[in-house]
């Protein structure tokens, strides 16, 4: 009785430990300036169990938009790569790397470059969102996918602003959920 009760224990254990180690298996890096990405990557982490990242940068961006604006096209044009203040802890631990951004002159944030740079994505199944307000989600969601050429990549999702809506749906035909 008693070894049972151990094995028991054991197992039971070794599943929760197999759970941990699954769920910490996920990451979710985002890059958010007015929280609408935020907003997102909090949810599909809700959903998945994985790990949030945000990348933040070294020097904030300003707060409020046309300024903001100003500086997000500069660094376009600029072909910049913004430094980021913060480095993702036990990189090789995970396998699948969401990554998300809000829409920036027609494509992804030049901190998604720096981020993409970083880090060695080989091996590694990369799934793109992105928030937005009308257009450029499709060309966004491919530059991720562009700049993670040695990854393997899932189909992505864009919300329109903070919409979470339809992403428990998106989230079960990539088959990350069930």
């Amino acid at each position: 009785m008693k070894a049972k009760i151990i094995t028991l224990i054991t197992l039971i254990l070794m599943g929760g430990m197999n759970l941990y180690a699954q769920n910490r298996r996920t990451l979710i890096a985002y890059f958010s300036w007015s929280g609408n990405t935020q907003h997102v990557a909090e949810y599909i982490a809700g959903q998945t169990g994985g790990t949030l990242f945000r990348i933040d940068p070294v020097k904030p961006y300003p707060t409020d938009y046309k300024p903001c604006t100003e500086v997000a096209k500069k660094e376009k044009e600029q072909n910049a790569r913004p430094a980021i203040k913060n480095k993702v802890e036990d990189w090789d631990s995970y396998d699948t790397i969401f990554i998300g951004c809000p829409v920036w002159w027609w494509t992804a944030p030049m901190i998604i470059n720096t981020f993409t740079e970083s880090y060695n994505f080989k091996g590694k199944t990369v799934i793109p969102f992105c928030t937005y307000a009308s257009t450029y989600r499709d060309e966004t969601l491919a530059k991720i996918a562009e700049l993670t050429p040695d990854a393997k990549h899932l189909k992505g999702f864009g919300a329109v602003s903070r919409n979470t809506d339809g992403i428990t749906e998106w989230l079960k035909e990539i088959r990350v959920i069930k």
